[in-house]
């Protein structure tokens, strides 16, 4: 192989590495913003909000039940 090309295959492995990577820049960083935008509160239809709803509730039913056990203890 002569001089002109071995550049031109290195051209062509650098020009497919350069665009499967920003192929794969894109998709890591479009499912990053999905994920990122499902932690942050929004009014309710995320997870973090969601979660924190049944954090409420959980901790609102462990107090009923304390007071239970307290009632039934006297």
């Amino acid at each position: 192989m002569s001089a002109q090309d071995w550049a031109g295959f290195i051209l062509t492995v650098l020009s497919i590495i350069t665009v499967v990577g920003i192929g794969v820049r894109w998709v890591i960083k479009k499912y990053v913003i999905d994920i990122v935008s499902e932690l942050k509160p929004n009014s309710g239809s995320s997870m973090k909000d969601q979660v924190t709803r049944l954090e409420t509730k959980v901790d609102m039913l462990f107090e009923m039940f304390k007071e239970h056990l307290n009632n039934n203890k006297n």
